[in-house]
């Protein structure tokens, strides 16, 4: 099987399991409690949270840990937007991860006005637009780092450089970018930051929320006030062992050579089948995200013979359970609803080889003539 679907999930490395087992087994205290079994679990914790930040550019009181992306970006949200005093206007792009967007029009049913901005053909929010929508009341500003579907990477410093200058607290979606792009805090300008483990190598179920310090945040889960009262419940050392172990990782992979095989693949693809057409930045994109989109064939057919001849790949985002409808990723770059549906998205790892991809586009250009309509 090739498989080239890792903006949906990734297998867990070897060298997370091992290095969460021993959490998962001798040292399984629970990290609030005092006596050295707990205390035991709480040094692997902590030396996790030092490991992310380190990662990050962040402090170690700065980073929490979460069950993924999803409850990152509803933490960062609607916690910024709920303890902001300076009004209730949010801006989020048109084409957000929907734990974003979903969370904006959770806010949006409460009083909020929520400020959608559009993208242009590649997928891009402009500098100049996001100047354009800021108010005296915005009170917070969320913007995918890297896009899961099309792979289209956003100019996040020169976005924050303008929220900077009204103050306004800056959440990033960093999910599809952790492992590939810059995270260091400072460098991109962010107050709020989400990634999730098992994008990079990691369990599901584990991911991390940085918050700058002294960032004004209501808690969405309340207990017993673990994580500095951000996150109550007891903490996932495993998980977050596993999450840091990952991390570390995967910043050993060079991008640049990736984006090399990427590039290749692509031109096999446009060559094979002309009438593929590629959705997204055809440059500023993550290294190891192809899309496209193939007018007048059945995408979910493809996907079928692909995986038949033993390529597996998607339509677009894993996240939209039971959806049928056109992405509204893809709309949005002014795709039309009928051709955003014919949709594939080959995603791949820094293992993945020349001859992975060359038996995809070959496979892919076998399958569009079976299925043209």
């Amino acid at each position: 099987m090739t498989y080239l679907d890792a903006a949906a999930t990734t297998p867990v490395r070897r060298q997370v399991l091992e290095a969460m087992w021993p959490y998962l087994t001798t040292t399984y205290g629970n990290p609030a409690s005092h006596h050295e079994v707990g205390e035991a679990a709480a040094r692997g914790l902590d030396a996790a949270r030092r490991a992310v930040a380190q990662v990050l550019g962040a402090r170690p009181a700065e980073v929490t840990f979460t069950s993924g992306g999803t409850e990152g970006a509803n933490t960062a949200i609607k916690g910024i937007a709920l303890a902001a005093p300076r009004g209730r206007h949010v801006i989020v792009s048109a084409i957000e991860h929907p734990a974003v967007l979903e969370s904006a029009r959770w806010l949006g049913r409460l009083g909020y006005e929520v400020t959608e901005l559009g993208v242009d053909a590649d997928g891009l929010v402009s500098p100049e637009a996001l100047a354009a929508a800021v108010r005296p009341d915005t009170t917070l500003v969320s913007i995918q780092y890297a896009n899961n579907e099309i792979g289209t990477i956003q100019p996040i410093a020169e976005l924050t450089a303008i929220t900077r200058t009204h103050d306004i607290p800056f959440h990033t979606d960093a999910v599809q970018a952790a492992g590939w792009l810059e995270l260091n805090v400072d460098h991109l300008g962010v107050q709020a930051l989400s990634i999730s483990g098992h994008k990079l190598g990691a369990p599901k179920g584990i991911g991390v929320l940085y918050l700058r310090r002294r960032t004004p945040i209501e808690p969405l889960i309340h207990g017993g006030g673990q994580q500095r009262g951000l996150r109550s419940g007891t903490e996932d050392v495993a998980g977050a062992v596993g999450m840091a172990t990952a991390l570390r990782l995967a910043r050993a992979a060079d991008p640049a050579l990736l984006a090399a095989t990427r590039d290749r693949f692509i031109t096999r693809v446009e060559a094979g089948v002309p009438d593929a057409r590629l959705t997204g930045h055809r440059t500023q994109r993550l290294p190891g995200h192809a899309s496209f989109v193939l007018p007048g064939i059945s995408g979910e057919s493809v996907l079928l013979d692909l995986e038949r001849h033993g390529v597996v790949c998607s339509s677009g985002s894993a996240c939209a359970a039971g959806s049928d409808e056109p992405s509204h990723v893809l709309t949005a770059l002014g795709i039309p609803a009928e051709i955003a549906q014919t949709a594939l998205r080959f995603s791949f790892e820094a293992g993945t080889t020349d001859g992975d991809l060359n038996h995809a586009a070959d496979e892919l250009k076998s399958a569009v003539p079976r299925r043209a309509t």
